[in-house]
């Protein structure tokens, strides 16, 4: 396992280093596949073992993203760009690709939001991102998930 972070409260672990790619839209293709690809342009193209571990609630989480994963980057309003930057800044593309899986199986963390969020903001700190725009982007996510329906809150 590569150890991708770690401090005091998170740690973070992958099987092998993500490899992410963009896919675009080519002539030949149908309608539908440039549709799916316009929804979803990021693709991972190789299988990882994920181990997330909260330290601070002594418990380990273990899932698989599989190969060829599709999501669609770092979900930030076109008007905060020049602020945060596009979702294809290849900085935010492993962190939204760890997030989005989660967000789509909150099980794996045990539906826990608020660590998948500080998984997410950890994340953004190993790709590089500056402490002011990891704090706008974790409070961002961590807000708009509270209102879309995962409740969790820390510590429960």
């Amino acid at each position: 396992m590569i150890d991708w972070y770690e401090d005091n409260y998170i740690g973070i672990q992958f099987s092998s280093s993500p490899h992410v790619d963009i896919l675009y839209p080519e002539p030949e293709m149908s309608k539908e596949t440039i549709k799916q690809i316009s929804d979803k342009p990021f693709i991972c193209k190789n299988k990882i073992n994920v181990v997330l571990i909260d330290f601070y609630k002594d418990k380990t989480y273990r899932f698989t993203i599989p190969k060829d994963y599709r999501w669609d980057g770092a979900s930030i309003p076109r008007a905060f760009w020049r602020i945060i930057g596009s979702k294809e800044n290849p900085k935010f593309l492993i962190p939204s690709m760890i997030h989005d899986v989660i967000c789509e199986n909150h099980h794996y963390v045990g539906n826990d939001r608020y660590f998948a969020d500080r998984v997410f903001e950890k994340l953004l700190k190993v790709s590089g991102i500056c402490a002011f725009k990891r704090w706008a982007m974790f409070h961002t996510v961590d807000n708009f998930q509270k209102f879309c329906g995962w409740k969790n809150v820390k510590g429960k």
